[in-house]
């Protein structure tokens, strides 16, 4: 997704972010069992600037149930 774009959390299509996830993340598998240990660097840094990637890590820790809890900074973001 662009960056340009401004993102609604409602809009987000789920079910293709996990699996543009799933699918890079048994890239890296394949990769790292194939020996390919530069592919499989290069692929986990996609996987880590991925827009999917991100909205999936914040969509797990806003629903756990420790997403009430403040963090260092003694926030908590209710948005």
């Amino acid at each position: 997704m662009p960056a340009n774009h401004e993102t609604y959390w409602e809009n987000i299509n789920w079910s293709q972010c996990f699996k543009q996830v799933r699918r890079l993340q048994v890239r890296i598998v394949k990769a790292w069992k194939a020996e390919k240990y530069n592919k499989a660097k290069s692929l986990q840094w996609i996987l880590t600037k991925s827009f999917s990637a991100k909205a999936l890590a914040v969509k797990r820790v806003t629903e756990n149930t420790g997403g009430t809890t403040p963090g260092v900074d003694k926030l908590i973001w209710n948005t």
